[in-house]
């Protein structure tokens, strides 16, 4: 039986369920769901994150983090994590790029919190050599400093979608229609967290809330105020959330998200208003665009160092992964960095106050 039968047939018997349930399914169902069944990353798989593109974007993470450790004193030891890691290469970057620096990987307790069978396999064998650790939420992270990066995480968390309707809202959810997935929308009725969100929306605008997200942050930026570290945050979105932004990928290509549920990368874009003010009891930084920090870090002088040694298709290759990070028409203004860090330590190199 396929995943659209489980939900049909789920959904015939229990009525429509909400889009946030979808998600969780389609991703995380633990037989047939998208990340437990598949490595999703690169040209053969369904879409491509930032430290695939270019060893540029790990390293320059990875020394922003390292100075926010040093500046903190250098605490030993502390926790050096990564939510959703993927194939393991950023993580692999970071440790290559700080090698250098003194008492970092000594110091360091590698952690991955990371859902997927197959990418906890593939980063195994990123990351041999060195030792890992597991932990299921960020909840569970060890009792100690932390410095971590979260880079296109919260995009796959579960999102609700509510549709204005006068003073009230109405959710988007998902049912059955002669055989087939489609939205709809529940009855029209008060959602007491979105009634500041009267003040900016119109009648038929919709906008997207991520229950997952706030208790994630909190538990982060509670970990980082008591004992120290930082976090950045990389991902796409944008301030305040407004319209549907749900989307589906196969094959690098966007296709219909109800289309085959457990066969597609399912996302929306990073409300980051919510994750900010999540950050208390720690400092949070403006909310930067990804081009503006990597610049900050030097990402241009470190592209023309590596240039240096390219040439012909390699050469073409890296200058397009420079851009492809940095210019404001690509990854560089849609993906923006966020900084945790404690309130009286200065937010890790490339974001300001």
């Amino acid at each position: 039986m396929s995943l659209r039968d489980l939900l049909t047939a789920r959904i015939a018997t229990q009525g429509p369920i909400t889009v946030a349930d979808y998600m969780a399914e389609a991703l995380l169902h633990p037989e047939h769901g998208y990340y437990c069944t598949r490595d999703p990353l690169g040209a053969q798989g369904d879409f491509t994150t930032a430290p695939e593109i270019s060893q540029m974007f790990g390293e320059l993470v990875g020394l922003s983090l390292a100075q926010s450790w040093v500046d903190q004193g250098a605490p030993a030891p502390f926790t050096l994590a990564e939510l959703g890691p993927g194939r393991g290469t950023l993580m692999a970057d970071i440790l290559r790029a700080t090698a250098r620096v003194p008492g970092f990987h000594a110091a360091a307790q590698i952690t991955l919190i990371e859902a997927s069978p197959p990418l906890r396999a593939a980063q195994a064998k990123t990351l041999a050599g060195h030792d890992i650790t597991y932990v299921d939420s960020a909840e569970h992270l060890p009792d100690a400093p932390l410095w971590l990066v979260a880079n296109e995480f919260f995009d796959a968390l579960p999102i609700r979608q509510f549709q204005r309707d006068g003073s009230g809202w109405r959710e988007r959810c998902v049912g059955v229609q002669k055989g087939a997935l489609t939205f709809g929308l529940s009855p029209l009725g008060p959602q007491a967290s979105l009634e500041h969100r009267l003040a900016d929306t119109e009648d038929g605008q919709l906008v997207e809330t991520c229950p997952v997200a706030r208790p994630i942050l909190a538990a982060l930026a509670s970990r980082i105020a008591s004992r120290g570290g930082a976090a950045l945050i990389i991902d796409y979105g944008d301030w305040r959330s407004l319209g549907d932004t749900l989307q589906a990928l196969h094959a690098h290509a966007p296709v219909d998200p109800l289309a085959s549920p457990g066969q597609a990368d399912l996302t929306a874009h990073v409300d980051f208003e919510t994750l900010c003010t999540a950050a208390a009891p720690a400092a949070h930084s403006r909310v930067t665009p990804q081009g503006v920090f990597l610049e900050r870090l030097g990402i241009t002088a470190r592209a023309q160092a590596l240039a240096a040694k390219l040439e012909g298709p390699a050469l073409e290759a890296h200058v397009a992964a420079h851009r492809r990070l940095t210019h404001p028409a690509e990854m560089g203004n849609l993906f923006k960095v966020l900084g945790l860090f404690p309130n009286h330590a200065a937010p890790p190199p490339g974001l300001e106050r």
